[in-house]
């Protein structure tokens, strides 16, 4: 604009400079435009070079910000199968560093690029959208500054308490290592090694974490510290040759060609040590730690008992429900939302002749008919799983009704193991490598078989795999020209509000014609969401009691009361993060609903979802804006 601007007001000079003198002047004239012509193209030139330094800058400030996260994260690195330039230097042989000093410093390093960001500036729509969500990005990571408490979790973002019976740092390194750290040389057997021999350091600095945050008054309440306490002892309950951390290197090694037998037993002998002399005994320690708190730990089951917690809950209500919606009113919508959902299961309910009771009291009868429940042995375990690929194969079929872009990644069904099933929830869902090498994992607890009812399996696999959580972290991970960070990002209200919107779109493409029963399920899984909203604010802004939260849950869904306690004491250790679900979904389905009525025959529903999904895990307000923006140009 700037060039074109300049070179009229040049050519307008030189005609009036033309009509009042002669030809000479008129040369010298002609010399003059040419002159600053030259001038104005310099200039041009100038410009673009600046954008192009520009762009250069905020996209070293991305690389900066991405080799920040992973250098912290070893783990996280080997999950996504990072480059080592990516992570800052060879990782593969690497744990973390959870003290007190390392996470504020990772803090620090990321509030510093996210300030940054917000200084600059892209030169595109595009460019801008990327910076925008690449600052708000380091925000989320680096959490909220008035609290140095909890530690960052690179899909939770700022996590409350660092030791919980659901998560955290001693519970998902371990995971992580036999699920993600490849094993296919003889020099990741090394490194893999070097990793265990390191798991004093690692506990030791979480158990560091965990006393300085203990200093400044904040102890996880007893119910969470007693699950940690389950989950620590019964990590190092198994002989070191049972240890899944052995077991796992045992059934890999053998399938690594160029070692013989006898270096390969060394190596699984030299595992088991590291077992016994380094693993353990910092688990036992950090045991200890954990139990010296018990009499100091509150009752209470709320945030808000924690210093400031108040404080701390609203900020999670921003980052994780991604709403300006106070807690109550989220808790009203949760109270709307029951009330609905439940009057569309109870005609579904009396049309199969169940009339009598409440729908919750309903739903949990359908759970002691011995007809939707798998028997409780290995062969009942490994036929629910037969049926949950059968559940895969069919959607994927019909995927094309409604998606025009299929993820290049592959998804498998495994069952959570056994040694970190008593803690973990239902059914969770792990990344491929971004190679590909390794593929998305659908995870289901067969903890319980009764907390797995046949009328629950679609619903959850849709939710987990396809079209949710596998098919959205999927397609995300492909966009190869944008940022890393933002190909991995996890917006709690995007991802999992997509991951419920998908059990709507299954409906849609028909996943549950002629079975009222999988209907039911769907629905009970939305109304779990629902009262997930009242349960999550009833606990850390209406200071609920974990019983009257479990009450009320087992009372609504019907769910078994092992699941439902399960689910509680997970809100408990990861306030505002239920939220996301729920709110997530009635986003991008009112954003669907305004594009239909705008657009009219023109509504394209896969080119929404492509909208919706090839742009990558966004906060809901940058979402809303390309919508905006896409339906304009559709008109």
């Amino acid at each position: 604009m700037f060039q074109k601007k300049a070179i009229c007001m040049l050519l307008t000079t030189s005609l009036l400079a033309a009509c009042s003198n002669d030809n000479n002047d008129a040369v010298e004239s002609s010399k003059v435009i040419e002159q600053k012509q030259e001038v104005t193209t310099e200039q041009a030139e100038t410009i673009t070079q600046l954008a192009e330094k520009s762009q250069v800058s905020v996209n070293h400030v991305y690389d900066q910000a991405t080799t920040v996260l992973f250098k912290a994260r070893a783990l996280q690195a080997s999950m996504f199968g990072v480059t080592e330039e990516v992570a800052g230097g060879y990782y593969a042989d690497q744990l973390e560093d959870y003290s007190p000093a390392a996470e504020t410093g990772l803090r620090e390093k990321l509030r510093d690029h996210y300030k940054n960001l917000l200084t600059m500036h892209a030169d595109t729509e595009a460019g801008e959208e990327t910076r925008k969500v690449m600052a708000n990005l380091a925000r989320y990571y680096a959490g909220e500054p008035n609290f140095d408490v909890g530690y960052i979790d690179v899909w939770m973002g700022h996590t409350p308490f660092i030791v919980s019976q659901i998560s955290g740092p001693v519970i998902d390194v371990p995971n992580l290592l036999q699920n993600n750290h490849p094993l296919k040389t003889e020099q990741d057997v090394k490194d893999y090694l070097a990793r265990m021999a390191k798991f004093d350091r690692f506990v030791g600095s979480v158990n560091k974490k965990v006393l300085s945050d203990a200093e400044q008054g904040w102890i996880p309440p007893k119910v969470i510290i007693n699950g940690a306490l389950s989950f620590l002892q019964g990590f190092v309950q198994a002989e070191p040759n049972q240890h899944a951390l052995v077991t796992n290197l045992q059934a890999k090694i053998a399938n690594i060609h160029g070692i013989d037998s006898e270096q390969k037993a060394a190596y699984i002998s030299q595992a088991e040590k590291s077992l016994e002399t380094v693993v353990y005994p910092a688990y036992q320690e950090l045991a200890k730690t954990m139990a010296s708190l018990l009499d100091k730990a509150t009752d209470e089951s709320g945030i808000w008992a924690q210093p400031n917690g108040d404080a701390f809950y609203q900020d999670a209500v921003r980052q994780l429900g991604d709403t300006d919606l106070s807690p109550q009113e989220i808790h009203q919508i949760g109270l709307d939302e029951v009330e609905r959902i439940s009057k569309e299961m109870d005609a579904i309910l009396r049309a199969e002749g169940y009339k009598e009771g409440s729908v919750g009291a309903r739903m949990a009868s359908l759970n002691d008919e011995e007809r939707f429940i798998y028997e409780d042995s290995d062969q009942g375990r490994q036929q629910l799983l037969d049926d949950l690929n059968g559940m895969l194969a069919d959607i994927n079929k019909v995927m094309p009704s409604q998606f025009a872009t299929i993820p290049p990644y592959d998804v498998e069904i495994r069952r959570i193991p056994v040694e970190r099933q008593e803690g973990a929830p239902g059914g969770q869902y792990t990344p491929p490598t971004l190679d590909g090498s390794a593929p998305g994992i659908y995870w289901i607890n067969l903890r319980d078989m009764e907390s797995n009812p046949k009328f629950d399996l679609k619903t959850l696999t849709y939710h987990e795999a396809n079209p949710g959580h596998h098919w959205q972290i999927a397609l995300n991970m492909a966009q190869e020209d944008l940022p890393l960070m933002r190909r991995i990002a996890p917006y709690n209200a995007y991802v999992e509000g997509w991951a419920l919107y998908s059990e709507r779109v299954a409906s849609e493409m028909g996943m549950y014609k002629d079975d009222p029963f999988g209907d039911l399920g769907r629905l009970k899984a939305e109304l779990f969401r629902a009262v997930r909203l009242v349960v999550d604010t009833g606990l850390h802004a209406k200071k609920w009691s974990r019983e009257q939260a479990i009450d009320y849950m087992a009372e609504k869904t019907g769910s078994a009361k092992s699941g439902v306690v399960s689910e509680i004491e997970r809100y408990m250790a990861w306030p505002g993060q239920a939220l996301g679900y729920k709110l997530g979904m009635l986003n991008i389905l009112s954003q669907r609903e305004k594009a239909k009525q705008a657009l009219g025959d023109k509504f394209d529903i896969k080119a929404f979802h492509d909208l919706v999904l090839l742009g990558g895990a966004v906060p809901m307000s940058v979402l809303n804006e390309k919508i905006t923006r896409w339906v304009e140009t559709q008109r």
